[in-house]
């Protein structure tokens, strides 16, 4: 018989035959550096920014400590014009996805959405 390959809805409420290729990142932490806004070669605005996160998870059954910063990018209008208005040190929401930086050496955030604390 063949196999069943429909997607099917896992106990965390994602699909399971999208979820091996899921790539979303959803971050609260706080915009601590951000380079001048520049243009990519299609036009499109486009902002570096650095993000740092503080704060405790779970692992192992035990709660540690968790400090990161993350170098990140935005690009497009209106991504770019909320994140040039965001103070620096300012914390928010920040959802995206990660990938390879263009050198090939560690991770970039691309963030999509922000969503600011008040």
């Amino acid at each position: 018989p063949a196999a069943n390959t429909a997607p099917t809805s896992g106990a965390n409420g994602l699909n399971q035959g999208v979820a091996a290729s899921l790539n979303r990142l959803v971050l609260q932490a706080q915009l601590v550096e951000r380079s001048p806004l520049r243009y990519t070669p299609a036009g499109l605005p486009a902002l570096n920014f650095v993000l740092k996160h503080e704060g405790q998870a779970r692992e192992d059954s035990q709660m540690r400590s968790v400090a990161v910063e993350i170098r990140s990018k935005a690009i497009g209008h209106s991504i770019t014009a909320s994140l040039a208005a965001h103070a620096l040190g300012k914390e928010a929401v920040f959802t995206g996805f990660l990938a390879a930086a263009r050198n090939g050496r560690g991770v970039v955030f691309h963030v999509n959405t922000v969503d600011l604390l008040s």
